[in-house]
């Protein structure tokens, strides 16, 4: 061992070379190509079903906007943007985007509902598996029987007005009677229905954030709303970032509680229902396919501008 020791310090003082460490074969040129097409190939179905899912049939609608399909006749004329046109030039078609303004302002009360109950929940207190379950429970509910069941809660003597008797309170107002009342509960009925969905995200974001930091700041004389000001918000920010994205989205495309409760009634249209009855009601689905577009593309720019406000930093809390 001193021998070999005393060897190579004798190459050093000497300047004498090093020898090159054996450079490692290279794969032959076949299995190089393999290893390269390999993972395509595992990508080969999703993409296929991707491309024609999705991407082939948003190709097909950007191709209707510009014809005057009715959505059955084989004939179809090219009319360039008056489809378009027609969706700038007619303000009742764009005023159902002011019934949107019910469910952002529901999805606010959302977020901030759920982050709260996620919060609270996220420490040890007694039945918090119990309550974790009670939030998420409807959304595992059916749609249409979320419409169904909230449509007799608040049709007139029903649930709702049974309930406020029992408390003294009568009332002959119909619920789903006015615009401002009717939205105003459909949006509280997707307040029920979409918070278990947020809860269940903040839920799973405050519980990755490691347990000593908590641990050090109680030591620090912390109380819990400096936990949550300090580590839970700042922990949470991708997640809090997505759901204002989601939540924005679907508030824009809100379709199933107002069409299976009003049909649309009563001054509760929503862009997605108009485009729908477009469609299919009064067969212009030229027309129907450039809403859906416009559609898409503010939802896209919604998101963009969300995206370059709120940029998407990594989270480091150390």
């Amino acid at each position: 061992m001193a021998d070999t020791t005393e060897k190579a310090a004798l190459r050093v003082a000497t300047g004498a070379a090093t020898p090159a460490a054996p450079t490692p074969a290279r794969a032959p040129r076949g299995t190089r190509l393999w290893r390269f097409v390999t993972p395509w190939l595992f990508l080969l179905a999703p993409l296929a079903l991707l491309v024609t899912f999705t991407y082939a049939p948003i190709v097909n609608m950007v191709a209707y906007s510009f014809t005057d399909w009715d959505g059955v006749s084989p004939e179809l004329h090219y009319t360039g943007v008056e489809n378009y046109t027609e969706l700038l030039t007619r303000p009742e078609l764009f005023e159902v985007f002011f019934v949107s303004g019910y469910y952002l302002a529901a999805s606010a009360l959302q977020i901030v509902a759920a982050l709260y109950f996620a919060t609270i929940l996220s420490f040890n207190i007694r039945f918090r598996n119990f309550f974790k379950g009670v939030l998420f429970f409807p959304y595992l509910i059916n749609g249409v029987a979320i419409g169904f069941v909230f449509l007799y809660f608040f049709q007139d003597g029903g649930t709702l007005d049974s309930v406020l008797s029992l408390v003294g309170y009568h009332t002959d107002h119909a619920w789903l009677g006015t615009p401002v009342s009717a939205n105003t509960s459909l949006a509280g009925v997707s307040i029920w229905r979409y918070l278990g969905l947020n809860f269940v995200l903040f839920l799973g974001a405050i519980q990755s954030i490691p347990g000593e930091l908590y641990e050090a700041a109680e030591l620090d004389g912390a109380n819990r709303w400096h936990q949550f000001r300090y580590i839970i918000a700042p922990g949470i920010k991708p997640v809090l970032t997505l759901t204002v994205i989601l939540s924005i989205s679907g508030s824009l495309s809100a379709f199933e509680i107002p069409y299976i409760m009003t049909g649309g009634a009563t001054g509760t249209e929503t862009f997605v229902i108009q485009t729908l009855n477009l469609a299919f009601r009064f067969n212009k689905t030229g027309l129907a396919s450039a809403a859906a577009v416009v559609l898409l593309l503010i939802i896209l720019l919604v998101t963009w501008v969300q995206r370059r406000l709120v940029p998407d930093d990594k989270v480091d809390l150390t």
